[in-house]
């Protein structure tokens, strides 16, 4: 029987492991920590019987994903849950840009600008899943939708910046220009139209929903998947090399570039080893967790009710913090993320005490402490807020790499979007996912299509893996 070794549980580890083990083949998952799930891992961080999500918190995009809705994760116990706003962008007018999954409902709320909020993104909600099936993949493919793509396309390689330029309040967009900050890119420059209006899109058709139970369920339930196909996973196994895997027929690598460079060493050609060593990783994610009394005391009533809040004031504020984020400066007011998760699922809070999951963008590897700048962001639109605070838990940049190593620099999309890495992650070649080593592939998010709980980065690296097992050694799958 054709066996294979996956390095790593976290979402695409996992999504590798269950299209290997549908496809037949005998699977065997390592993970170093102590529990799966990479960065969908939930814990009590602050208080007990309050739940936390470890890093990925909202799932537009896994709900989103073609490969998560081909399995019937339901009955394994995911059950996405949506709160009755899904974004807020709140204004220091007290003003707030709301997004609703219904775009109607959106549109009245953005006002002069709902009509252009309507024509914009209509067309991309209603094609959404034809652009999903086609934007999961490589950029190497033969379109099953050229049309839809290409008219995707066009939009989608401009900067948010002149994409916003269609829209003429503050609220419009400040709303777009948050959402399409989630590239932890600058603004100003190409492909940053592609992130927010996918993300838009998604949220118009799926919403911005949590998983009950935190976010540890979607991997739970892919585990559950797997081990009901026969494959089974091990803890707290640390994968130094790969010599010391046992033999297997392929080898599913859950890591950055850099990761596979370290453990692969002298097996990988050296054209592969340059190419990983190029790779640029991107903006840090500095975290906050916090056990709120009574929830956070937002001016604008609209953020009382949704599940994210991006907190950044206008556009031209947000696309000035990137930017300096990106040069390797630490913005005054950074831009923040803050999920009031407990509000589609209340299971995570503990009587009128709230778990609060926030991240600042800061420089990559940035060694300071952006914990004073995220709460001042905070109150800035919420004040009082921080006398309901009842304990804390800060994770740094270099936190965040030691609890996920492929966050480098504390980098969560595990690379830099910038218009060449998005195109071609992670190097060039006719197989992305292949690293030059017979029989091994990269799955991580540094692949196709990039960063997410959507796993669609591992099932198309074990579907390209399940291909080269007929092809001879040295042939072209390997790249």
């Amino acid at each position: 029987m054709t066996s294979a070794i996956v390095v790593g549980a976290g979402p695409n580890g996992l999504a590798a492991a269950v299209t290997l083990a549908l496809g037949g083949v005998e699977v065997t998952v390592l993970e170093a920590a102590a529990t799966i799930g990479g960065g969908t891992r939930t814990s009590e961080l602050t208080l007990p019987g309050l739940l936390h999500d470890e890093c990925s918190a909202i799932h537009p995009m896994a709900a989103a994903s073609p490969f998560l809705q081909s399995l019937d994760l339901s009955a394994h116990g995911l059950r996405w849950l949506r709160p009755d706003i899904d974004v807020a962008h709140p204004l220091d007018s007290g003003t707030a840009a709301v997004l609703h999954t219904a775009i109607e409902d959106t549109a009245v709320g953005l006002g002069a600008d709902g009509a252009g909020w309507r024509r914009f993104f209509g067309p991309l909600t209603a094609r959404i899943d034809a652009l999903t099936q086609e934007l999961f993949q490589p950029v190497a493919h033969l379109p099953r939708h050229p049309l839809t793509l290409a008219r995707f396309g066009l939009n989608a390689l401009l900067p948010a910046t002149v994409t916003a330029r269609r829209w003429s309040t503050d609220e419009a967009r400040a709303l777009f220009g948050g959402i399409a900050a989630h590239a932890l890119y600058p603004l100003t420059r190409p492909t940053t139209t592609a992130v927010g209006a996918m993300m838009i899109a998604a949220g118009h058709r799926y919403g911005w929903p949590v998983a009950q139970g935190g976010s540890r369920a979607i991997t739970d339930a892919l585990a559950a998947v797997l081990t009901a196909h026969g494959g089974k996973i091990e803890t707290g196994i640390h994968v130094t090399s790969l010599r010391q895997l046992p033999p297997s027929d392929l080898v599913m690598l859950d890591l950055s570039p850099t990761g596979v460079v370290e453990i692969a060493g002298d097996q990988l050609p050296s054209r592969v080893a340059r190419a990983y060593r190029r790779w640029r990783y991107g903006p840090g994610a500095f975290k906050v967790d916090l056990a709120v009394e009574g929830g956070i005391p937002w001016r604008n009533v609209a953020c009382r009710a949704a599940g994210t809040v991006h907190l950044g004031g206008t556009l031209e504020e947000i696309a000035a913090a990137e930017r300096a984020v990106h040069s390797g400066r630490m913005p005054e007011r950074p831009f923040v993320l803050v999920a009031q998760q407990y509000l589609a699922d209340p299971s995570r809070s503990n009587g009128d005490t709230h778990p609060v999951w926030a991240y600042a963008h800061v420089p990559h590897g940035y060694t300071g402490d952006a914990t004073g700048p995220l709460l001042a962001q905070i109150e800035r639109f919420a004040p009082g807020f921080r006398d309901r605070v009842l304990a804390q838990r800060v994770r740094t940049t270099t936190e965040m790499a030691a609890y996920n190593p492929n966050y480098v620099g504390g980098d969560i999309i595990t690379g830099a979007n910038t218009p060449l890495q998005v195109a071609l992650r992670p190097r060039t070649a006719s197989n992305p996912y292949a690293t030059g080593i017979p029989g091994v592939h990269i799955c991580s998010a540094a692949t196709p299509p990039g960063a997410g709980a959507h796993g669609m980065g591992g099932h198309n690296a074990a579907r390209s893996a399940l291909k080269t097992l007929h092809t001879p050694r040295g042939g072209r799958e390997y790249g």
